[in-house]
């Protein structure tokens, strides 16, 4: 069994323009110990993705629908209470910005003492000397003293280290880290992805990994799923996924990345660009969603939208034109009609 399990989920929200389907119908897994990168472009609904793990999506404007099973458990069947005793404990999450994800007038060591004695039941003292263990664990210099002092006092790097430490000391089965490297510099980026990693296989914990950086994703992912307009346009093994990239929208990313050295080598390109807008997130699409900036588009891709197929061994693409198996659709396919509107 799969430590997590996400079937049709769907977020949508209710605005002055109508529904906005931020999360729409997406399914995946995630395998104990494994790390797991969700990619895409700025609103394809990643971070709106893990906030429905997390439920922590405010009830109205938003609802959330399907099922996600953690551990066997439907997280939505839960109560709050009963959220509340696995969220920060067995799921826990490194958000984009550590200065706003901090409580600014809270010691970073009141902050860490706050989660172990609220679900590990550890006294003053205990949650004292593990604050400080946390601290040393992630890279922190002088962790008996930082554990008194505020966030503010701290630099970037350092603040995200304490939310990497507060995110773990307890030991979690699942690890879901929101761009955790948005807005520090490269060197820094590069210890905090180092960090995530040594720190997962010390508590065994899976991971899943939102960011829109595919150079990350190479570096320290398993296996990776591409987000396009709320819904899971390609999900295959990390290596298989940057060798024969299946969906359009998935070579328009790649194709858009810079290649060290190319100047150097005489490989120097124009980088790819992927023409036209995404679509409102209000707006309804019933068929690809890609299909508007897609060159492969055909009357079939604007009428249907295309199921996921296992392409290959792992490899699944939502594409009408995917190479790797027959294509054998109809255009009198009835468009799918499984929107959890309010």
């Amino acid at each position: 069994m799969a430590l997590l399990e996400v079937e049709n989920l769907q977020t949508h929200f209710r605005t002055p323009e109508g529904i906005n389907r931020a999360v729409d119908g997406v399914s995946f897994h995630v395998d104990e110990g494994e790390t797991l990168a969700i990619v895409g472009e700025s609103g394809c609904g990643k971070s709106v993705t893990s906030m429905s793990l997390m439920r922590l999506i405010p009830e109205p404007p938003g609802k959330i629908s399907g099922t996600i099973r953690f551990r066997g458990k439907d997280l939505l069947k839960l109560s709050d209470a009963e959220m509340r005793a696995i969220r920060g404990n067995d799921i826990s999450m490194i958000f984009q910005e550590p200065m706003t994800s901090l409580n600014p007038v809270l010691t970073v060591g009141r902050q860490i003492r706050e989660t172990l004695r609220l679900h590990q039941g550890l006294d003053k003292e205990a949650a004292e000397a593990r604050a400080i263990e946390m601290l040393t664990l992630v890279g922190i210099p002088e962790p008996a003293r930082r554990v008194r002092e505020y966030p503010h006092q701290l630099s970037g790097g350092m603040r995200q280290r304490v939310v990497i430490a507060i995110s773990l000391a307890c030991s979690p089965k699942l690890l879901i880290a929101d761009e955790p490297t948005t807005a520090l510099d490269v060197t820094i980026q590069a210890q905090i992805l180092q960090l995530m990693l040594d720190l997962k296989r010390r508590v065994g914990a899976a991971v899943i990994l939102i960011t829109h950086d595919l150079g990350v994703v190479a570096e320290v992912a398993e296996r990776v799923m591409v987000m396009y307009a709320g819904r899971k346009v390609e999900e295959a093994p990390v290596a298989e996924l940057f060798r024969a990239p299946l969906h359009p929208y998935t070579r328009g990313l790649l194709g858009a990345v810079p290649r060290l050295g190319s100047s150097l080598t005489g490989a120097a390109r124009r980088l790819a660009e992927i023409p036209g807008q995404v679509p409102g997130p209000s707006q309804r699409v019933e068929g690809c969603a890609f299909a508007g900036r897609c060159s492969l588009a055909t009357d079939l891709c604007r009428e249907v939208a295309p199921g996921l197929e296992e392409k290959s061994s792992r490899h699944l693409a939502a594409c009408h034109f995917a190479p790797g198996v027959a294509v054998q659709k109809s255009a009198s396919l009835l468009p799918r009609g499984r929107h959890a509107d309010f």
